[in-house]
């Protein structure tokens, strides 16, 4: 269970997965937890940006497709806002808990809401923030069962709004915490200091707003969860890009990107 993991204390490395291949092939390179990205399910299920475009019936049904896909492996879903009201969570909780996923994460941007290192971002007041992750806390069947809130707030106040936003979310039940884009190392420093016995999410984002550290450095900042949301996306995209114009070329298959074979690929799938 997530729950057992974190309670070694370890900081460990989440990366971002969004169908189920590429779940299966995470969970065989050893991850501990994988991370279902509503950024990176925008991307690859509407071929949109991470805008609020996808609907929660989409996420849970993709939620169904990683779990099944990770087996035993944890799953941390993106619930993004809880879709705008306190009993959209409530549903939203019960439909990712029966559906096996193990926590979900929850945000106080206003709907439609946006990537956290996009810029142009807004958040609800103080009082519905703390209700929806309430909301969340009260609908699940299990303690097991995770909510990791985070705030957006530094964007749009500053990091002591996030850091009073953070400590209301944990008094509302909260078992994790997220504050989403710090811009510098000293603000990293600031929410440990500030959080020292709380679980602490880093999101690191290729060419975001937040210091791209290594784990090591993450690790000694007091971050125990190490979010990497998009990296496989953004690998994929650049090959499917690659192979696409490739193949486009008359004459040109003998020179194509690296791939697997037909017969690694079925041996993947376990064929």
């Amino acid at each position: 269970m997530l729950k057992a993991i974190l309670n070694l204390r370890e900081t460990i490395v989440v990366p971002g997965t969004y169908d189920a291949l590429s779940a299966l092939i995470a969970k065989q390179a050893g991850f501990k937890a994988l991370y279902m990205s509503g950024f990176s399910v925008a991307g690859s299920l509407l071929a949109k940006p991470d805008i609020g475009l996808v609907t929660s019936a989409q996420m849970i049904e993709r939620a169904h497709q990683i779990v099944a896909a990770a087996g035993d492996t944890p799953v941390i879903a993106d619930g993004d806002n809880g879709y705008g009201s306190e009993e959209s969570t409530a549903v939203l909780v019960n439909a990712y808990e029966q559906a096996g996923v193990q926590c979900i994460q929850l945000e106080d941007q206003v709907s439609p809401k946006r990537c956290g290192h996009m810029d142009n971002k807004q958040v609800v007041d103080l009082d519905t923030a703390v209700r929806i992750i309430s909301s969340a806390v009260r609908a699940r069947n299990s303690e097991q069962f995770l909510v990791m809130a985070r705030t957006d707030s530094i964007a749009t106040h500053d990091l002591s709004e996030a850091l009073r936003r953070g400590e209301a979310f944990l008094k509302a039940g909260a078992d994790m915490l997220f504050i989403e884009a710090p811009q510098s190392v000293e603000e990293m420093a600031i929410i440990k200091k500030e959080f020292p016995n709380t679980v602490l999410v880093a999101n690191m984002v290729e060419e975001g707003k937040t210091p791209e550290l290594s784990v090591e450095q993450l690790a000694n900042l007091g971050f125990q969860v190490v979010l990497r949301p998009v990296t496989a996306l953004l690998g994929v995209a650049k090959s499917l890009q690659s192979s696409y114009a490739a193949l486009s070329e008359p004459g040109n298959t003998l020179s194509m990107p690296a791939r697997l074979t037909f017969h690694d690929y079925n041996e993947l799938l376990g064929l």
